[in-house]
């Protein structure tokens, strides 16, 4: 075996190494993406979860987009006030306290109140109930499925399956939105946390359609609407919707609801 030639095979390697290695460096400095501090500052402030609920991809995202101006400084809905105060400490500016919002899920046809078309054994996924009849056992083509799938995307174990429906633990829920983009039947919405009263039901099927689903569908009989005081419920391709900015939680549609179906 030549020494020699091993020492010089070492010194060749070893000299291209030390030569990359000098070139890269001198290309990093050169080509480097500066960050702000703010940015870096703001990343340290968010609770990390990466949920996607503020409309960015990750943290990361939500800090670089608050920093360039393109979200305000509460668009967390995981930190909520206390991030929001501290991202505006940073940016130099007042964080506006919005209201506290929860996710709620438009349906009460829970085993004993919805009625069932067949009983179905299969996947348990509510995306795979588009592909059997009728869209799934319950009679209720707008009612929740009740396989969970809300509760796989939820990050922050706040949404489980209650005798059937999909139940919101107000006080664990983020807002993030990821239960509503999950659910197949659009059932559920983000309302403001201090909600008084809310419709538990979907359904646009006419009245007589209903009551043969489910015992506690909204049948579009209009007495909310006409009790009203404040103008805040309609009904509206026979559902009612009620007006949370013109609520006053005076309560009287939940009163007339011959359903009980306004919470």
């Amino acid at each position: 075996m030549n020494i020699t030639a091993i020492l010089v095979a070492a010194v060749v390697v070893g000299g291209v190494g030390i030569l990359i290695g000098f070139f890269l460096g001198i290309s990093g400095e050169k080509f480097k993406v500066e960050v702000d501090e703010r940015e870096e500052a703001i990343l340290g402030v968010l609770p990390g979860n990466n949920c996607g609920g503020c409309g960015y991809a990750g943290c990361s995202g939500l800090a670089a987009a608050i920093v360039k101006g393109e979200a305000p400084v509460n668009q967390c809905p995981v930190g909520g006030a206390p991030i929001a105060a501290q991202i505006g400490e940073i940016m130099g500016v007042a964080a506006e306290e919005g209201a506290r919002q929860v996710a709620f899920v438009k349906c009460a046809g829970t085993c004993e109140k919805a009625n069932r078309d067949y009983e179905y054994t299969g996947n348990e996924d509510c995306a795979a109930m588009a592909f059997v009849p009728n869209g799934g056992p319950k009679s209720c083509n707008y009612g929740c499925l009740g396989y969970g799938s809300c509760v796989k995307a939820c990050p922050f174990d706040a949404i489980h399956i209650v005798d059937g429906i999909a139940l919101v633990d107000k006080e664990a829920c983020k807002a993030c939105g990821k239960c509503v983009a999950a659910c197949p039947k659009n059932l559920i919405e983000l309302v403001p946390y201090e909600a008084k009263h809310l419709v538990q039901c979907s359904s646009k099927d006419m009245g007589k359609n209903v009551m043969k689903a489910c015992s506690v569908g909204c049948i579009g009989c209009h007495l909310c609407e006409k009790n009203c005081p404040s103008d805040a419920v309609h009904v509206v391709d026979n559902i009612a919707y009620i007006d949370q900015t013109k609520c006053t939680g005076c309560g009287i549609c939940a009163q007339k609801c011959p359903k009980k179906i306004i919470l």
